[in-house]
């Protein structure tokens, strides 16, 4: 079974200060246009995305560097209500770990979390703020925002998690799925 956990783009909530994503109609075969064509504007970091280290650390990668293999692979799906500890995180044998539910990684967990895991990611529009994300991008932690894991059941999945090739960027949108292991 597949689960989709990407937030749709332009009704998704937007981070304050974001630019808002809007699209229009360049061309429409409807009004009698040779194709439908649109241009989109957003935020990097608009809807499901993924940070890449250059989102808060000087001279990191950029979304096109980012190692592939992180955001795909064997996943854990874990629910967390409030402030998530490194005692929380013991025993998750996963590789990626997605917080399921409103949750807050303290500086503790995100410092087990750029030892442990090769990504991390939130329904939230972010996983934290400056210090927690430097802790995770310094490690190249891959950072995974604004999931929608309602329908997912906690437990272990493949995630296949791509982000747009946008070359010397900090973030891209992301087609976020989870597979069920057989």
């Amino acid at each position: 079974m597949l689960y989709d956990i990407t937030r749709e783009l332009f009704s998704a909530q937007t981070y304050h200060g974001d630019t808002r994503p809007t699209w229009r109609r360049v061309s429409d075969i409807a009004q009698g246009g040779e194709c439908t064509l649109s241009d989109v504007a957003m935020c990097a970091h608009n809807g499901t995305h993924i940070d890449a280290p250059a989102h808060f650390i000087a001279g990191g990668k950029t979304v096109e560097q980012l190692e592939l293999s992180r955001c795909m692979g064997r996943c854990a799906v874990r629910a967390f209500a409030g402030e998530v500890r490194a005692a929380d995180l013991a025993g998750i044998s996963a590789e990626r770990l997605l917080f399921k539910g409103n949750c807050r990684l303290t500086a503790e967990a995100a410092a087990y979390a750029a030892e442990k895991f090769l990504l991390v990611g939130t329904e939230l529009l972010s996983v934290g703020d400056a210090e927690i994300h430097k802790i995770l991008l310094r490690a190249e932690v891959a950072v995974l925002e604004g999931l929608d894991l309602s329908a997912v059941p906690e437990g272990e999945y493949g995630l296949i998690a791509l982000p747009a090739k946008w070359g010397g960027l900090d973030g891209a949108p992301v087609r976020a799925v989870l597979r069920t292991l057989q």
